[in-house]
């Protein structure tokens, strides 16, 4: 392949590197080049362009990365369909994820143009969750690169997903004097909450008092009904040889472990009894709250088996969080603020391919677009909303009327979509660490989906681009970080958020809300067909 400045004698078929714009037109980026399109070009006094154009053995990008796809093993999961260089790999239900790292590693090494990114080894995934990726970087790679990937997977399953299976859980709790029935009582709903994610349920419960052989007993009665049993002690294990593994071993079971690298959960003790685990639990199990349990159960109920060895290797990563309860010296707590993010509608635009009427004063449902949009951005999780008008300014402003945001009027709106983005991201609050930007014509976009935007930025810590996708195509709304907030503000013209996306290198987290994130309404015939009425 051969990248960089083309002549436009030479550029039909080539594929554009960035966005050209003739000021009648804008090609976008990754757009190939017809014979007509040169006309265009070239009338606009353009005489090159930067691009790539493929070589005989080169492979396009979307097909390498289709190509990849169908090479990899891999079971329980979905691949979406391929866009802009990228493959996205989904689980259909819920489980835990499995990988070989060894051959993630192998064809990461090939070549800097082919990558695969996956979730963690083991991590807990949710139905319909994003697991893998696999993007290829330049516009095409060589083909005997991509048949280089494909050799190595032969014969071995790069990821999995391994469903959760709905078990029988049989449930001990140990008494000492003074604990209280209410405390039994609460670790059995924190429980039964634990479990519902895996469909199973605790069939049976019985309390004992603190000792290994009433212990023993109760695990031998609720052994045979249960595919799993959970012993909660009134006391946490101090010792291999404690209440809890001792009464494994009477019950006629063996201990594969006590003790774990992960903090919380360091005190769980795993046995075995007759091919079904026993499980003692940490006292940090009566918490909701992430903990090393929660690794061992996820896998059980998932149907891995988890040795002695697996426990031993989950150090690395194991500290999970500090609990305050704990004697000194730790380190002290700091609580944890989620990122504020406000959102931005951007509601300036001309309408020009309407006509003459303005499409965000169509009717949906009786309602305009333009109140429809900014209510589902109040009934959000954003912590405050800032919409920019423009063109016809009051009648935007009155069909919001009522409405507890900030209308801004962007005098400039005439030069383009910059104007009106810049106006509205300078508006957010300095200790804002993100702007929902949302289009105000894109009448398929419900709060939920601004909910998830908003909970995937939170997530990887407020520092990465989010975007709506529909079976793996890039679409709208997005949430920009408060990093590239200065590039923003040196925007020019009809350049919207796609651009800093590109261009700043960030991480971008691509998160899947159905069809609503390619649905806007530039034309009569599109609003017509998404349930609009348009007004005068």
């Amino acid at each position: 392949m051969k990248f960089g400045p083309v002549v436009l004698e030479e550029a039909e078929g080539a594929i554009l590197a960035h966005a050209v714009s003739t000021g009648e037109r804008r090609f976008r980026k990754a757009h190939v080049l017809t014979a007509a399109d040169i006309g265009v070009l070239r009338a606009a006094g353009i005489k090159e362009v930067i691009a790539a154009v493929l070589a005989a053995d080169d492979v396009s990008e979307d097909r390498a990365a289709e190509m990849i796809v169908e090479g990899l093993s891999f079971r329980n999961i979905e691949a979406k369909p391929a866009a802009t260089g990228r493959v996205n790999l989904h689980a259909p239900a819920a489980g835990v994820f499995t990988v070989d790292k060894a051959l993630i590693d192998a064809i990461n090494a090939v070549d800097p143009a082919i990558t695969i990114a996956t979730v963690a080894q083991h991590a807990a995934v949710e139905t319909d969750q994003m697991v893998a990726t696999v993007k290829i970087i330049p516009f095409a790679v060589p083909a005997r690169v991509v048949e280089q990937v494909a050799g190595l997977c032969r014969g071995r399953e790069a990821f999995a997903v391994h469903p959760y299976k709905a078990m029988k859980i049989g449930m001990v709790q140990t008494v000492l004097p003074g604990i209280k029935d209410s405390v039994l009582d609460k670790t059995v709903r924190i429980t039964e909450a634990r479990l519902q994610r895996s469909g199973s349920r605790i069939i049976g419960e019985q309390r004992t008092p603190h000792e290994a052989a009433p212990v023993a007993a109760a695990i031998r009665a609720l052994a045979p009904d249960s595919d799993l049993v959970v012993v909660f002690g009134a006391s946490a294990m101090s010792d291999p040889g404690d209440v809890i593994p001792a009464a494994i071993g009477a019950a006629g079971g063996k201990v594969l472990r006590a003790g774990m690298p992960v903090d919380p959960g360091n005190l769980i003790v795993v046995g075995d009894l007759s091919g079904k685990p026993v499980l003692g639990a940490p006292g940090c199990a009566r918490s909701p709250k992430e903990n090393g349990f929660d690794w061992v159960l996820d896998r059980l109920v998932a149907g891995i088996d988890v040795s002695g060895a697996d426990i031993a290797g989950m150090g690395v990563g194991g500290l999970l969080m500090e609990i305050p309860s704990r004697p000194q010296p730790r380190e002290a707590m700091r609580p944890a603020a989620k990122p504020s993010v406000h959102a931005v509608v951007l509601g300036a635009g001309q309408s020009s391919r309407m006509g003459g009427p303005n499409k965000l004063l169509a009717l949906f449902g009786g309602q305009p677009l333009i109140r429809r949009t900014v209510e589902r951005a109040t009934s959000s999780n954003a912590a405050g909303i800032v919409v920019v008008a423009g063109h016809q300014a009051d009648r935007v402003r009155a069909a919001l009327f009522g409405l507890d945001v900030t209308v801004l009027d962007n005098q400039a709106y005439r030069t383009g979509l910059a104007s009106s983005l810049k106006a509205g991201v300078a508006a957010v609050p300095q200790n804002a660490a993100g702007a929902l930007i949302i289009l105000g014509d894109m009448p398929d976009v419900s709060s939920a989906d601004l909910d998830r935007l908003i909970a995937a930025f939170n997530a990887a810590g407020g520092t990465s681009v989010v975007r709506a996708t529909h079976n793996g195509k890039r679409g709208n709304p997005v949430l920009l970080p408060r990093s590239v907030f200065p590039a923003v503000a040196m925007l020019e013209g009809d350049t919207g958020a796609r651009h800093i996306v590109e261009q700043e290198g960030l991480a971008v987290i691509d998160v899947e809300i159905g069809a609503g994130a390619g649905v806007d309404v530039d034309t009569p015939e599109a609003l017509r067909i998404a349930g609009g009425v348009l007004q005068d």
